[in-house]
C-alpha cells in the first residue's frame, strides 16, 4: 500500500483559518441523489468544515483524517465523530455509510486499497462524492503574477499528487457509475492581501520550498509584487474552479 505521509499538521490552525469554504450549490447538487441520510463517511475531513456542513442533514458523520492536529482544531459537534486513521483501513463496519466525501484530499490517497475499502463500508446504492479545487482567478495581471510563483518560483517543490489538481481529478480512478453531469462551479470570496497570503502559507509546496532554503519564505516577495495591482486593505473576489464527480456505489 502506499506510504502515508502528513503534509498539515504543521499549520492545522492556517488551514482552518485560511482555506476557502465550499459552495452551498456543491452541497445540493450531492444531497440531492442521497436517498438515505442515517450514516456519511467525511473522509481526509481536515478542520472538518465538509463534516460540519453535512451534520446538519445526516443523523451521524463520522470524519477521519491522519493528522491528530487537524482533528483538533475541527469543529465539534453533536453528531460528529472524529477518528485518526488512513483512508484504505478506516475500521469502519461493513456496509454502514449511505454517503462518502472526499474534498480536496483524494490525491493522496492508495487509489486501489481506498477503492476497496469504499465496497466494504459503503451500503449498496450508497453515494460517493469526490471534489476539488484548482488555483485561484482574480484579475489577469495579479493571475498572471501567481501563475508564475505556481509554476516556477515553487512549481518544482509540488508533491508529485498536485498533477491530479491540474487535472482536475481527470487521471484518478473513478470505478463508479456517475451520476452528476461534468461542469465547473466556481468557489468565490472576498479576499484583502493578508487573507490571500494566508493561504498561501498552506501550500505544501512552499513548506518543502522552505526547507529546501534554510526557511526562506517567498510569499513576501509575491505579495509585495502585487501591491500595485492590489491597495492593502482592498477586497477583491477571488474565484476557485471546483470540479465534482458523484457515483453510485453498486454490490
Amino acid at each position: 500500500m502506499k506510504k502515508v505521509h502528513d503534509h498539515f499538521s504543521h499549520q492545522s490552525e492556517s488551514y482552518k483559518k485560511y482555506r476557502p469554504s465550499y459552495p452551498t450549490e456543491l452541497y445540493s447538487e450531492i444531497l440531492r441523489f442521497v436517498n438515505t441520510k442515517e450514516n456519511c463517511w467525511d473522509c481526509g475531513t481536515g478542520n472538518g468544515q465538509v463534516a460540519l456542513k453535512l451534520s446538519k442533514y445526516f443523523a451521524h458523520v463520522y470524519a477521519t483524517d491522519i493528522s491528530q492536529n487537524q482533528l483538533d482544531s475541527a469543529v465539534k459537534e453533536k453528531n460528529i465523530i472524529y477518528k485518526k486513521v488512513r483512508a484504505e483501513q478506516s475500521g469502519f463496519e461493513d456496509n454502514q455509510f449511505d454517503l462518502i466525501t472526499v474534498a480536496q484530499a483524494i490525491h493522496w490517497f492508495d487509489f486501489e486499497a481506498f477503492q476497496r475499502e469504499i465496497l466494504r463500508v459503503a451500503k449498496n446504492e450508497a453515494v460517493l462524492a469526490v471534489w476539488g479545487y484548482g488555483l485561484c482567478k482574480i484579475t489577469p495581471p495579479i493571475d498572471e503574477q501567481i501563475n508564475i510563483f505556481y509554476k516556477e518560483t515553487i512549481g518544482s517543490y509540488w508533491n508529485v499528487e498536485r498533477k491530479h489538481i491540474d487535472l482536475s481529478y481527470e487521471t484518478i480512478p473513478f470505478n463508479f457509475k456517475q451520476i452528476n453531469e461534468d461542469r465547473e462551479m466556481i468557489m468565490a470570496h472576498y479576499w484583502d492581501l493578508n487573507q490571500l497570503k494566508g493561504y498561501l502559507k498552506t501550500w505544501s509546496s512552499v513548506k518543502n520550498f522552505m526547507k529546501a532554503h534554510n526557511g526562506y519564505n517567498p510569499i513576501p516577495e509575491l505579495i509585495n509584487s502585487l501591491r500595485n495591482e492590489w491597495n492593502e486593505n482592498e477586497k477583491k473576489e477571488i474565484r476557485f474552479p471546483v470540479f465534482l464527480k458523484v457515483g453510485r456505489i453498486e454490490k
